[in-house]
């Protein structure tokens, strides 16, 4: 596709990098006002969110690197090299870091858990389909083959160089249905946000919702890099998934037992 937008002597702009960056932005400016809704100080909502980003981006570098240990163990210095630095990582292990941070500083600042993590679940979704987009652009977090109609064909030699994308191959559009899924789980959290009975309902249909989508995806996608457990059975990413829609679903299935209020009539 476009892996970069221009090239300007040993300057260039990766099309990747621009779309992340901006979905982190638009990401943090909806997950603070939604906050602001919800009741949470502004300052740490945007404190939280800086602290979420910075850990997301270390976590998905450590579960690329400890996936692919086989590649980085017999050379320690590939681990600080341009290409790790710049690659996207594993978004599982970056929605676990950024959970860790959230977890730590939410205590430390006396901060409601599930209702600040209600409203950013919508923003961290939104976030998710811009940086889609950008994978999409880069070739990277590519599908396996397919002779279907909708299967999208790599031609760009960087995206073969940078992500090992296979050129001149129809291919799953792993990146633009992972987009779409996000994009719906945006517009159904943002509703549901206006209509929560309790907290924690948006954050734990965002962890569900997510896991499921995340789960099937895993069959067709093609990229190396997510690990695998049980012999192979399932991937990495796919038992993380699971462990969301389990978290999901338990918050839910705590949610606190709305109380009955016994009216009496008096004359």
């Amino acid at each position: 596709m476009l892996p970069r937008l221009f090239h300007i002597g040993n300057f260039s702009l990766p099309t990747y990098g621009l779309l992340v960056a901006t979905g982190v932005l638009i990401g943090l400016w909806i997950s603070v006002r939604n906050s602001e809704k919800q009741g949470i100080n502004g300052d740490d909502a945007w404190n939280l969110g800086i602290l979420v980003v910075l850990a997301g981006i270390l976590g998905a570098k450590i579960l690329l690197i400890v996936n692919e240990w086989d590649s980085y163990s017999g050379n320690w210095r590939q681990i600080f090299s341009l290409n790790t630095l710049q690659s996207g990582g594993v978004f599982s292990g970056g929605l676990i870091g950024a959970l860790l941070m959230a977890a730590w500083y939410l205590r430390k600042r006396h901060m409601p858990a599930l209702r600040t993590c209600d409203g950013f679940a919508p923003g961290l979704a939104f976030g998710h389909v811009l940086g889609r987009f950008g994978c999409f652009a880069a070739g990277c977090c590519y599908g396996k083959h397919t002779d279907h109609f909708w299967g999208v064909t790599f031609t760009n030699p960087l995206a073969n160089s940078w992500a090992g994308t296979p050129l001149n191959e129809r291919l799953e559009p792993t990146q633009l249905i992972e987009a779409a899924a996000e994009f719906f789980n945006f517009v159904l959290l943002m509703w549901l946000l206006k209509r929560k009975k309790f907290d924690g309902q948006v954050f734990g249909a965002y962890l569900f919702l997510y896991g499921i989508a995340r789960f099937f995806l895993e069959f067709i996608r093609g990229d190396p890099g997510r690990g695998s457990v049980f012999g192979g059975v399932l991937s990495g990413t796919q038992l993380i998934a699971i462990g969301l829609v389990l978290s999901g679903g338990l918050i839910w299935y705590l949610r606190p037992t709305p109380k009955v209020v016994l009216a009496t009539a008096t004359r």
